[in-house]
């Protein structure tokens, strides 16, 4: 029997040769969609308090949705995988309109999965989260959509959907690399093999909870401890981000802007990693342009209106 490891190496070299031979990576984006209703707060609401908004917003949104958008402006080919409302077929649409390939998106008589966000005067937020259609994903759907995927793809995975051990299953099946980001993290997410992952980037709240420990920073070696053959990534916000991969450590300091709006930062983080790595970047670039775009996002209000093009990265990355 092949450990994982074996199978590991077995990938990384089907990637490198691809690669040589001109072959395009793809990934398979299988996450939610939201409509997201963003209200402008001076500060978020306490318990009891009943607060006036300055401000109300109707946006694409959604985890999934958003990673898939900054894949595609990190210059990936990504596909998704997800469910709608019938009545927000608009949503659909602009995934498309960013470049997103939107054919394996069903749509339904349900409704759609949705958001209320708070937003106040420090670029703060808080969420409510309506998993909706997000929740109604069958065994049939993720079969079909991954029929188009081949040895080596990624499959790219949240935790706004139902079947996340399907789609795990799958993909391992079919010789996929999984990237997991386990956001929003649940118990349910420890029942995962998360040691077949080949990326699994998290949050300071999310390592705590996998590893079980109060420090963010020893939780994330216990985690390296667990997965040495995975690749992990710990998103530290305005602080920056840690790497781990055997006994390869790197970490990039936050690059300093003027915060309007977080929300939808760390996907953008997500998005554009694991698009450095499908353009043949190595870690360390990609940790640095993925920072940059994150950076950028918070600078506009919104979710996927906030994520930048490759362009005005480019051009951000080159006065830094």
């Amino acid at each position: 029997m092949f450990s994982h490891r074996v199978v590991v190496v077995a990938a990384t070299l089907s990637v490198t040769l691809n690669r040589a031979m001109g072959v395009r990576m793809q990934v398979f984006n299988f996450g939610s969609i939201n409509v997201d209703q963003i209200y402008r707060v001076p500060h978020l609401v306490a318990a009891g308090e009943t607060l006036a908004s300055v401000s109300l917003t109707t946006v694409l949104g959604g985890k999934g949705a958003n990673q898939s958008v900054a894949l595609a402006r990190g210059g990936c080919a990504v596909r998704h995988i997800g469910k709608l409302g019938e009545s927000d077929d608009w949503a659909r649409q602009q995934m498309g309109e960013a470049s997103v390939d939107v054919s394996s998106v069903a749509l339904s008589a349900e409704p759609s999965g949705h958001a209320i966000i708070q937003v106040d005067d420090k670029a703060e937020n808080s969420i409510i989260l309506h998993g909706g259609t997000n929740q109604t994903i069958s065994r049939e759907q993720l079969t079909s959509a991954l029929q188009h995927a081949s040895k080596g793809d990624w499959l790219l995975v949240q935790n706004e959907c139902n079947a996340l051990d399907v789609a795990f299953e799958i993909a391992l099946e079919k010789g996929l690399q999984i990237a997991f980001n386990p956001a929003p993290m649940t118990q349910s997410v420890l029942q995962l093999p998360l040691h077949r992952c080949a990326l699994l980037i998290v949050n300071e709240t999310e390592a705590r909870m996998l590893a079980d420990d109060p420090d963010a920073d020893t939780a994330f070696d216990k985690l390296a401890s667990r997965f040495p053959d995975t690749k992990l990534v710990l998103t530290l916000g305005s602080k920056g981000a840690r790497f781990r991969y055997g006994q390869i450590e790197q970490s990039i300091v936050a690059f300093q802007v003027p915060a309007v709006d977080t929300t939808g930062a760390g996907d953008t983080f997500v998005g554009y990693y694991l698009a450095s790595l499908t353009l043949g970047h190595d870690d360390n670039v990609a940790l640095r342009r993925a920072c940059a775009a994150a950076a950028l996002s918070v600078m506009v209000e919104g979710a996927t209106p906030s994520i930048p093009t490759q362009a005005e990265l480019e051009q951000f990355l080159a006065t830094q």
